[in-house]
Formats: C-alpha cells, sequence, structure tokens
C-alpha cells in the first residue's frame, strides 16, 4: 500500500471528505480493520483567501509546492491537492516535485467517459469556471464544458466562500444551485461536474434528474485506486 499525500485546508470542510472516503473505500477493498496510510498538510484557508484577493498566484503556488516538499520529506509517495482549484498549479508542480499527482480532472473525465457523455456544466470557483486549466483537461479526453452566467458565476464563488466553507448549507442557495444546473441542462449539458470539493456538501445526486459527478468522491477513489495499485 502506498502512502498517499493529501494537501488539503481548502477548505477543510471538504478535505474531511477526503479521509472519510479514503479511509471508508480502503476498508471496503481489503476489509478487516484496514485503513488507508496518508499524511496531510492542511492550509489555514484565510491566507490563501487573502492571496487570491490580491491575484498573488505566485505566492499560492510557493506554498503549494513547501507542502509537497514536506509530504515528500515525510514518505508520501503520491499527492493529492485536495481542491479542484488548486490544480491550476499542478502542471508547474509536476516539473518540481518528483512525486505522482493524481488529477482530480483527468479521474473525473474518466468516471464521465465511462457514461458516454461529451458535454458538462461546470460548476465551481470563479477561478475553476473561467480559467482554462480545468476545462482544457477535460476538453483533451473529448468533453466540452459549459460554465453559467456571470451573474450566476458570481453567486457561485460567493455561495462557496461565505457559506460553504463555513459549514453554512442554506435551502435558498440549494435552490438557486438547482436552477443554475437546469438552467445549463437547458443549454446543452448532458451532466453537471461538481468542480469544487465543497459544492456536493450541498448538492445531491438526489435533489435532481441531471446526472452528476461528485468530484471529491471520483478524486479520493482515484487516489486509493492508486494506492492500491
Amino acid at each position: 500500500m502506498k502512502t498517499i499525500g493529501l494537501i488539503g485546508g481548502t477548505g477543510w470542510t471538504s478535505t474531511v471528505e477526503y479521509y472519510r472516503i479514503i479511509n471508508q473505500e480502503t476498508n471496503k477493498r481489503l476489509g478487516g480493520l484496514n485503513s488507508a496510510k496518508c499524511v496531510i498538510h492542511s492550509f489555514n484557508y484565510a491566507l490563501i483567501n487573502e492571496l487570491n484577493k490580491k491575484d498573488d498566484h505566485a505566492e499560492i503556488f510557493k506554498l503549494v509546492l513547501n507542502a509537497a516538499e514536506k509530504l515528500k520529506t515525510v514518505s508520501a509517495d503520491f499527492l493529492i491537492l485536495c481542491a479542484n482549484t488548486l490544480h491550476q498549479y499542478v502542471d508547474e508542480l509536476e516539473k518540481l516535485i518528483n512525486l505522482p499527482i493524481v488529477h482530480i480532472a483527468d479521474a473525473t473525465a474518466s468516471e464521465i467517459k465511462k457514461q458516454n457523455i461529451s458535454t458538462i456544466g461546470l460548476l465551481g470557483t470563479r477561478f475553476t469556471m473561467e480559467m482554462d486549466f480545468y476545462k482544457k483537461r477535460l476538453k483533451t479526453a473529448g468533453i466540452e464544458s459549459l460554465v453559467p452566467k456571470k451573474t450566476e458565476r458570481d453567486f457561485i464563488h460567493s455561495a462557496i466562500m461565505d457559506e460553504l466553507l463555513k459549514e453554512e448549507f442554506k435551502s435558498e442557495t440549494k435552490v438557486k444551485f438547482l436552477n443554475i444546473i437546469e438552467d445549463l441542462n437547458s443549454r446543452g449539458a448532458q451532466a453537471i461536474v461538481l468542480g469544487c470539493t465543497e459544492i456536493p456538501l450541498l448538492i445531491k445526486q438526489e435533489d435532481t434528474h441531471i446526472p452528476i459527478f461528485n468530484t471529491p468522491e471520483i478524486h479520493a477513489k482515484a487516489a486509493v485506486d492508486f494506492a492500491l495499485s
């Protein structure tokens, strides 16, 4: 069994889910009292948020690289970044850290392809929805991405930052998310990628008839695949 290095805390609410799913899935596959071998570097997200407000991506990358180096020092065999948005730094990180990285978009694309879906609606932070690092990875796998309208993207980003990261799950926020999902479906999205690891804490498959892809669950299970391979 390989040791998983988790870069988390962005935010902690979804990092808890990663830890739970990874250990449950490991036990499901191995039985008995087996659980995962893993080490976690958890950021204080307030610091990341302040740097995001300044668009200081260079400094955020330094923090991510430092976390990766620490995990490597304590014998992590590979890394996962426990946030979709952090994956904007993966290409550069791979050049500097000699460890495999299980990419959340690649794992998600694999699941999407299994269902013969070619167009998805992408929800996430404004970085994930508006930058190309995530959509480009899906496009390489033959999957087109639609994003919500500008006002809806602003709402989603604010809801993530002001509510979900604080464990606030409001019914009115859920309704608006579901309306956005319906709109994306009407525009041609065959399914929805919950491309922020906090969104599945609010939106569940039972809330909508439209297929959804829970990225932290998919990613955590892909990490177990790699750890047990």
